[in-house]
């Protein structure tokens, strides 16, 4: 089950966290991963990890928010393997406050990632998928994307477009032989999270805080969402399309 082989897969922001374990565990079922991220050094190092342990990985430096970056790396995936099979659009970036503790451009930042860095790759690679009739898109989201968050006003409106975008372009594309699914994750204990809980004041409880808001009292594993998106981008999901797919621990109530 869940077996990869023969497909190509393309996995932004995989130079830690989910991102990696994304990569991480399609290359272990035997697709041929194109690594991408906007920290080159994090990228190749991480590509050379994957690839010392026998994996058919590569890493393309890419800034997601980068329109023409994003149309260059279509054709590079085309050029090189002929295509793509699965696009796992994980890249995304955060950002806390309420609307009065936002700015202009602190919303435009997030968008420029979270949103339109998602439009920006799919459309890249929709048109192959199509000429193919077969394509796997997986959009990387948040349980913020279901439910409203405290104080993540900016964030939260980004991961609800991205959810809403994932829902269009399954129904547009159903009859073009195209799934699209949302991953809406709770809380993740990633190297990013880790880095901020470190942060306050008080990290224990911090982190005791951020691990109570989930029903099962702990933060996922990077691996536990990655272990969902591999479902998603097998055939035994083939009947799977337009969907929030929510792997929250049960933080959005159960």
């Amino acid at each position: 089950m869940f077996d990869l082989t023969g497909k190509t897969a393309l996995v932004t922001g995989a130079a830690s966290g989910i991102g990696e374990a994304i990569a991480d565990v399609l290359a272990n079922a035997g697709a041929f991963v194109y690594l991408t991220d906007i920290d080159t050094a994090a990228g190749e190092a991480t590509a050379a990890r994957l690839s010392a342990a026998n994996l058919k990985v590569k890493f393309l430096a890419l800034n997601v928010a980068d329109e023409a970056a994003c149309k260059e790396s279509g054709k590079t995936v085309l050029e090189q393997s002929g295509g793509l099979d699965i696009l796992v659009n994980n890249a995304g970036i955060g950002h806390v406050g309420t609307i009065l503790q936002t700015e202009v451009d602190d919303l435009d930042r997030l968008y420029s990632v979270n949103v339109r860095g998602v439009f920006n790759l799919t459309k890249a690679f929709l048109p192959g998928m199509i000429d193919r009739s077969s394509g796997v898109v997986i959009n990387v989201a948040s349980i913020g994307g279901v439910v409203a968050i405290a104080d993540r006003l900016a964030y939260c409106t980004t991961k609800f477009a991205v959810v809403g975008f994932t829902k269009c372009l399954a129904l547009d594309h159903a009859k073009d032989g195209i799934r699209a699914v949302a991953v809406c994750p709770g809380r993740v204990e990633t190297p990013f999270v880790k880095k901020r809980i470190a942060e306050y004041p008080d990290p224990e409880k911090a982190y005791k805080e951020m691990s109570a808001t989930q029903a099962l009292g702990r933060m996922a594993t990077p691996q536990e969402i990655a272990a969902s998106v591999l479902y998603l981008a097998s055939d035994e999901a083939s009947f799977v399309t337009g969907t929030a797919f929510e792997i929250d621990g049960g933080f959005s109530g159960i």
